[in-house]
């Protein structure tokens, strides 16, 4: 119910308001405009407004090309209307273009620092990966000679084994031989030198 009842006031307020409700505007960035009493440049001038100025529209006289305002000193006159902006003046917004670019270059040091950091942090790691490169390449290559040389000593070794086996070959034919000839001469020898017994008459010895 109370909820109603607030909908119902805000909308009679809407209905209630006048018809020319103040707006906010800005005086344009020229040096300053005039303000006359009456909606044109036949009425005196009652001072003048700088630019920039925060100022209320009251209401505009489209066949005049002027407006009524209250300024931000409390006087109420006529301006031309081509004075009157939307925009905030570069009084009020040069200081904030300003803070925000403080905030802008601050942010940007912190990226180009942490870029820096970063690629700092890269370049070690960079240094540190082609030193244990250059490391295991010379491990690489320690190995490689050692392994050549040991297959060289293998070569050798299997040479003097091979001539190993030849020479025994050639030391068991050279003994055979002298014994074959050793048994030979024996034969030969011996029959000459056992005597032989005598046969009996009978032919028993």
């Amino acid at each position: 119910m109370k909820q109603l009842i607030s909908l119902l006031l805000l909308a009679c307020a809407v209905l209630t308001a006048p018809a020319h409700a103040e707006q906010v505007r800005y005086i344009s960035d020229d040096l300053f405009t005039y303000m006359h009493k009456g909606p044109s440049t036949q009425f005196r001038i009652i001072g003048s407004v700088n630019a920039g100025t925060k100022v209320s529209l009251l209401e505009t006289n489209k066949e005049t090309g002027y407006s009524r305002i209250t300024d931000n000193r409390g006087r109420t006159g006529w301006v031309n209307s081509k004075f009157i902006s939307r925009q905030v003046g570069l009084k009020d917004r040069v200081p904030a273009l300003e803070k925000e670019l403080t905030k802008v270059k601050a942010a940007l040091a912190e990226a180009v620092k942490s870029s820096d950091e970063q690629n700092a942090g890269l370049k070690n790691s960079l240094k540190l990966r082609n030193n244990q490169i250059t490391e295991l390449e010379a491990q690489n290559t320690n190995l490689n000679d050692q392994l050549t040389t040991s297959q060289a000593e293998i070569r050798e070794l299997r040479a003097k084994i091979d001539t190993q086996k030849d020479d025994l070959l050639m030391r068991w034919f050279t003994y055979g031989g002298m014994v074959a000839g050793v048994g030979l001469l024996l034969g030969l020898i011996l029959p000459h030198l056992i005597p032989r017994r005598r046969k009996s008459n009978n032919g028993w010895a």
